[in-house]
């Protein structure tokens, strides 16, 4: 039986859920448009977003593993940081239909994936279709619904956001390209987005997100 409201550091729950280098960086790339190539990571550009318009940046710092039945009070919605669950959401180009538990997510960017959110009342049909192309089958990225996001589309990797109102934005593919597994952005970049054991986080029944106010018990988004 797990031990109630407890934080985990991280490298030590490392060991229970694999904290693995995976694919490495580069293996493959999502399709990308716009000029987006040209927004690749290099030793001398570190964070090419901010060449990006509208990016927002939140540099985090120690941050812990928490208990999956506690919930982190994230300072953005989506998040794009912070404390987060010991299990990340699996990241290897899974779209999914039904909103994630956030916590899961975090780790999934921890580990260099870009997710893509976007608001299941504004963006239905051949425009939510245009967004999974963009993640399906792809290495490090990850799609899901956020209900009531204040945009049709964010797009998170760690400590960067971008939140657009059309799914055709060039400047999607461009944030894409300029943070998925980043060395000089992501904690963990390359650590694996793969399947785990499905007690922990199940790709085909995974944690609910949770739209409720944050209680007086959650977790700030970093410390403890």
């Amino acid at each position: 039986m797990r031990a109630p409201r407890l934080l985990v550091p991280v490298a030590a729950a490392c060991l229970l859920t694999a904290c693995a280098s995976g694919t490495p960086a580069g293996s493959a790339a999502p399709p990308t448009s716009g000029g987006a190539a040209a927004f690749a990571p290099t030793d001398a550009e570190h964070d090419p977003t901010t060449r990006i318009p509208g990016v927002l940046a939140v540099e985090y710092g120690e941050v812990e593993h928490v208990l999956a039945t506690r919930r982190v009070a994230y300072d953005h919605a989506p998040p794009l940081g912070g404390n987060h669950d010991p299990s990340w959401a699996q990241c290897d180009g899974v779209v999914y239909d039904v909103a994630v538990r956030s916590e899961n997510l975090v780790h999934s960017m921890e580990h260099g994936a870009v997710w893509i959110s976007y608001n299941p009342d504004q963006v239905t049909g051949a425009a939510r279709d245009a967004l999974a192309r963009r993640v399906t089958d792809q290495p490090y990225m990850v799609m899901s619904p956020y209900p009531g996001q204040d945009e049709p589309v964010s797009v998170q990797a760690w400590g960067r956001q971008l939140k657009v109102d059309s799914v055709d934005d060039p400047r999607i593919d461009r944030f894409t390209t300029a943070t998925r597994t980043n060395p000089y952005l992501s904690p963990e970049p390359g650590a694996s987005c793969g399947a785990i054991d499905p007690r922990l986080f199940d790709v085909d029944n995974p944690r609910p997100f949770d739209p409720a106010p944050y209680g007086p018990d959650a977790i700030p988004v970093t410390g403890s």
